[in-house]
């Protein structure tokens, strides 16, 4: 694979119908009327794609017990296997325009080892309620999903998490998340890049991009660079297993390997030829993964 993270973010974009309009109407906006680009290019910045209802129903999680609870102005669904041994529970987290039953490869080998697999849809994907979110709203998704678990009286042993989610999860556990262990599958290591990634692909000039930047940062009370490895690594001090395939698109395999230079003890396993979902069905990853998780 040679494609560069402009070609792979172009591609993911241009899977939405209405690009080719979008990055017009922005483009118009910006010259004539330029608050309206940016809240424009702020909604579109915080809508996952493919959009959520094509992953509202999963028949994949059928026999699964599922909850929703109100998080913000959105919603978090959960799901758990059917009545069992009650094991000590590890969160799966799908990544940024993903879905729950993605982590049901590693929810089914997780469980086969005694742990119970605790699948989680995030705010605006599959069945969860919410039309946007943002890269700190899933950390505080995070941190709210494992407060609620340990209140209940369940012991939250890991927490595993693909792609954006990943990013979010060394955030959360810089904060002090408190469970045993941790994997990050894919991770992304800068919002703030892939804020000129979003800017290139719609065309917007870096005036309008440095507003979405500024506008996200303000409302949500942190900065971006605050969730990228040199901020977070060093505080975070759970083990922590990473997995990142050479060939992969979305996130570059440098990526994983600022969050294993940042976090001490971190171990990078790189894999070849499974791009960016792909691992999370592959046999070996998911082998590598339990055994890390095991307590």
């Amino acid at each position: 694979m040679n494609d560069t993270p402009l070609q792979a973010a172009s591609a993911f974009y241009a899977t939405a119908p209405g690009t080719r309009w979008m990055r017009w109407a922005l483009g118009l906006s910006e010259r004539l009327w330029p608050s309206l680009a940016l809240r424009g290019a702020y909604r579109l910045f915080g809508t996952p794609l493919p959009p959520r209802w094509l992953h509202r129903q999963r028949p994949e999680l059928a026999a699964w017990q599922a909850s929703e609870w109100a998080f913000e102005q959105a919603s978090l669904t959960l799901y758990q296997p059917p009545p069992g041994p009650h094991g000590p529970l590890v969160l799966l987290l799908h990544g940024w325009g993903g879905h729950a039953a993605q982590m049901l490869p590693l929810a089914q080998a997780v469980a086969a080892q005694g742990l119970r697999p605790v699948l989680i849809d995030l705010p605006a994907h599959g069945r969860s309620r919410g039309s946007t979110s943002n890269l700190p709203q899933f950390a505080r998704a995070i941190e709210y999903a494992t407060a609620r678990l340990l209140q209940q009286g369940h012991a939250v042993h890991g927490v595993v998490a693909h792609s954006l989610a990943a990013n979010a999860l060394a955030h959360a556990a810089a904060r002090g998340l408190p469970v045993a262990r941790l994997a990050l599958l894919a991770p992304p290591a800068s919002p703030l890049a892939y804020t000129r990634l979003f800017a290139a692909v719609f065309g917007l000039a870096e005036a309008t991009r440095l507003r979405l930047q500024q506008r996200v940062e303000a409302r949500e009370g942190i900065l971006m660079r605050q969730f990228e490895p040199a901020a977070v690594g060093p505080r975070v001090a759970q083990p922590t297993l990473i997995v990142h395939d050479r060939e992969d698109r979305i996130n570059r395999f440098a990526d994983a390997e600022a969050f294993r230079d940042a976090i001490a003890g971190a171990r990078l396993i790189a894999t070849q030829g499974l791009g960016h979902t792909r691992l999370l069905r592959d046999a070996q990853v998911l082998q590598a993964v339990v055994e890390h998780l095991r307590p």
